[in-house]
């Protein structure tokens, strides 16, 4: 079978099943786990299919494919976000040591954010402001600074958090699937959130409703890797099997 060909069937197969898993198209199509590789490479780069960790999903006609400026995403949904946010103030100890990445709910966390003697790292220079705005001990990791989103990304900033062991994080997403688990639309970025996520002890992905059934382009954890705050739990049956959520009121 022709790569074009193979590829042209993969992609109307992972439509028709909404997302697989490599091995499985590995046995449907007879390929090596290389080849398999491969082809949802080529199809993710042509917006086919979205790839995520151990395989692939369908793009859905709500995905976020590209990251928007933090002002303009601030206006939406934003008293479910301050319900959020209050939540997740609420959950810092005195003595934490707590990751918080970029993110509008995170900012607005930041501005809740009362006197504590707990030390906050971050990579948004927003969330930084703000917490040194409420009398924080912050501290800034280094690295480049996307003039977007206003985080820092890079090796520096990932060999940074590999050093650290953070009692408590918050994470943003731009899409919530318990097939996809949590995404972003930008690679860089999602490095930094997987680098943190994986150095938590107790995270959670502060996610307004409209953020699920969406898939960004790059993975950054798994559905089952952190607690999800919310201000609505989604009606499919399929989130239902999860116990992994804290629904918040306004």
């Amino acid at each position: 079978m022709l790569a074009e060909e193979r590829q042209a069937q993969i992609a109307e197969y992972v439509q028709r099943k909404g997302s697989v898993s490599t091995m499985e198209l590995m046995s449907a199509f007879d390929a090596s786990e290389s080849t398999i590789r491969r082809d949802l490479s080529v199809l993710s780069r042509r917006r086919l299919v979205a790839r995520v960790h151990g395989g692939a999903t369908k793009i859905r006609a709500n995905s976020q494919l590209h990251d928007e400026a933090s002002a303009s995403r601030s206006r939406l949904n934003a008293s479910a976000k301050e319900a959020i946010a209050r939540v997740a103030v609420g959950l810092v100890e005195p003595d934490d040591f707590v990751y918080i990445d970029g993110g509008t709910t995170t900012i607005t966390m930041a501005e809740m954010m009362g006197q504590t003697s707990a030390t906050f790292v971050t990579d948004s220079l927003p969330v930084a402001q703000r917490l040194l705005g409420r009398g924080c001990h912050v501290i800034l990791l280094g690295g480049t600074l996307k003039p977007l989103t206003e985080v820092v990304v890079g090796a520096a900033t990932v060999e940074a958090i590999s050093r650290m062991h953070f009692t408590v994080g918050f994470f943003g997403a731009n899409g919530v699937t318990p097939e996809a688990g949590f995404t972003t639309p930008e690679l860089e970025e999602a490095t930094v959130k997987e680098a943190a996520l994986r150095q938590t002890q107790h995270a959670y992905v502060l996610c307004d409703s409209s953020k699920f059934d969406r898939v960004s382009p790059v993975g950054f954890g798994a559905f089952e890797d952190a607690t999800i705050i919310t201000d609505a739990m989604p009606c499919d049956p399929e989130y239902r099997q999860y116990d992994n959520f804290v629904e918040v009121k306004g």
